[in-house]
C-alpha cells in the first residue's frame, strides 16, 4: 500500500470519529500520518493492528511534541514487517491536564516510552501503572523536554558551539545572545554568570563567578631609574662618538714628523 492508501485506511476504521490523514516528507521514505482525536487514540493503534490490509504488528516508538499554547502532540510510529508499510498515529492532549490513554495491552513495547514521555512532558498516560521514574533520579523537579523548562547545563557553564545561537556568519561586533533555556539577567541563581554563558556582566544567575584579574605591580617613577651609561665603540678609549684614532691629530703621534720626511 502507499503512504496515502495506509492513511485513507485508518481513516476509514475510525469512522465516524474525524481523523485527518496526510503524508510526511522525505519522498521515498515518507510515511501515512494521521492525526486523530484523543479519545480514539488507542483504537486508532489498535485498528492498525489487527487490520490485514495494515498489519502494523511492530511498535517503533512514540515520544510527544510540545507545541506550547496548543497542548502536546503524542506521537507513534507502527510498522508492519508482512507489508513493509508504516504509519505515523498522532493526537494532540492539553496542555493543563495532558492526559491520553495507554496502549501498553495493545502494543507491550510501548511501557518504556511511555514511561519516557511522561518523565520528560508531564503526560499521563491513563491505565498505565507503572510511571515511575525511568532516566531522571527520583528527587529530580520539573519536565525537561518542555520549551518552558529552565536549562541550568546552558547557565552553569559557556555555550559549547563556535558560535552562539542566533549569531551570523557576517562578521564585525555582536552583542552576546543567551543561549536557549537561560532565563533574562536576575531571573535564576545567586551567583555571577561565566563569561560566554550570556555575557559577561549580566548580573547575578546560575555559574559560578569569573576569575578575577591579575594585579600588576606599579612601574617606578622615571626618577628614580639608574641612568645608564653609553657603551664605548670597538677600539676606542672612552665612550661612542668622543672620538678615536682616526680623530687624534698627527701631532699626538711622536713619529709623525719623521714618517713626513
Amino acid at each position: 500500500m502507499t503512504p496515502e492508501e495506509v492513511g485513507r485506511r485508518v481513516a476509514a476504521l475510525l469512522a465516524p470519529a474525524e481523523a485527518t490523514p496526510s503524508v510526511s516528507g522525505g519522498q521515498r521514505h515518507a510515511r501515512a500520518t494521521v492525526d486523530v482525536p484523543a479519545a480514539s487514540w488507542r483504537e486508532a493503534l489498535l485498528s492498525a493492528r489487527d487490520d490485514a490490509e495494515l498489519a502494523c504488528d511492530y511498535f517503533d516508538w512514540l515520544s510527544a511534541v510540545d507545541e506550547l499554547a496548543d497542548g502536546f502532540d503524542v506521537v507513534a510510529h507502527l510498522w508492519s514487517t508482512r507489508h513493509r508499510h508504516g504509519v505515523l498515529l498522532r493526537t494532540r492532549v492539553r496542555r493543563e491536564a495532558p492526559a491520553v490513554a495507554s496502549v501498553v495491552d495493545v502494543y507491550p513495547g510501548a511501557a518504556w516510552h511511555e514511561r519516557e514521555t511522561h518523565e520528560m512532558f508531564g503526560i499521563d498516560f491513563a491505565g498505565h501503572h507503572e510511571l515511575r521514574p525511568l532516566l531522571l533520579p527520583p528527587e529530580f523537579e520539573g519536565h525537561p523536554l518542555r520549551k518552558e523548562f529552565i536549562l541550568a547545563s546552558r547557565v552553569a557553564k559557556p555555550w559549547p558551539g563556535a558560535k552562539e545561537p542566533g549569531e551570523s556568519e557576517a562578521g564585525g561586533g555582536r552583542r552576546p545572545i543567551r543561549p536557549p533555556g537561560v532565563p533574562a539577567p536576575g531571573e535564576w541563581g545567586t551567583t555571577p554568570t561565566p563569561a560566554g554563558a550570556g555575557g559577561v556582566g549580566e548580573g547575578p544567575r546560575g555559574g559560578t563567578p569569573a576569575r578575577p584579574a591579575r594585579e600588576r605591580p606599579a612601574r617606578p617613577a622615571s626618577a628614580a631609574r639608574p641612568t645608564r651609561t653609553p657603551r664605548s665603540a670597538p677600539g676606542t678609549d672612552g665612550p661612542a662618538g668622543s672620538g678615536g684614532p682616526s680623530s687624534r691629530g698627527a701631532a699626538e703621534r711622536p713619529d709623525a714628523a719623521e714618517e713626513t720626511d
